[in-house]
């Protein structure tokens, strides 16, 4: 009898410790990830509605696809450049405690004159703040800037430069094995469509945030579940 009962007990304790480490695994696994979005008119998302913008949407997106993320914070000003984020948006990710992180930063550098190697410090410099403020430095997705010089008010603008901007972005997110999304060419579709093209001649429209949204969201898929 005693043999009996010490022989269920263990069994018991087994069933037991099983089912709360089952248990603990699952709420490991379902925890909401925090997600903030860096960036300029590009992440706010100038010429649409907040509910359009391609954070929100893809936020809404990974939802779906049962990865649970909030959107707990998109403080992307237009005009911003690197260092107006150095000094505005970086000190709200550090009170956000945040586990993902996109940026998309560096057309007001260029328009505005900034240089090459000055975009440079500035932009490791904000990838350096970046990793000291997540778990998982690895939870970084980096989009590049768009071609806003195909659009009728940014056409006085040389694509070459921007592409040399985004030669540094993705030259500094290879050598952190970060993920990046390159929508550079993806954004030259707006020339000649006014549909992809916000009513201020020069930002995008909802239709090209939305597109910029779907190369975004398996990158940062391919992020989140590792």
């Amino acid at each position: 009898m005693k043999i009996r009962l010490l022989f269920t007990g263990i069994i018991s304790f087994l069933f037991l410790s099983c089912t709360f480490e089952h248990n603990t695994a699952t709420m490991v696994n379902t925890a909401t990830i925090k997600y903030i979005a860096l960036g300029d008119s590009y992440t706010i998302c100038e010429g649409a509605d907040i509910n359009e913008s391609w954070p929100k949407l893809l936020t809404e997106h990974l939802n779906k696809e049962g990865i649970p993320i909030e959107l707990i914070a998109n403080p992307s000003v237009t005009g911003y450049t690197t260092q107006q984020l150095i000094e505005q948006e970086l000190p709200l990710l550090k009170k956000s405690k945040v586990d993902f992180v996109t940026l998309l930063i560096g057309v007001n550098d260029w328009v505005r004159g900034v240089d090459t190697a000055m975009f440079t410090q500035n932009f490791i410099y904000i990838l350096n703040e970046i990793e000291k403020e997540i778990s998982n430095k690895k939870q970084i997705v980096i989009i590049t800037i768009p071609d806003f010089g195909v659009t009728p008010k940014g056409a006085r603008y040389i694509s070459k430069g921007i592409a040399e901007f985004n030669a540094i972005i993705l030259q500094e997110a290879a050598k952190r094995n970060l993920k990046t999304v390159d929508i550079f060419e993806l954004s030259k579709g707006m020339k000649g469509d006014a549909s992809l093209v916000a009513k201020d001649g020069l930002h995008p429209s909802a239709n090209e945030y939305a597109l910029w949204e779907q190369i975004i969201f398996p990158v940062v898929t391919s992020v989140l579940k590792k």
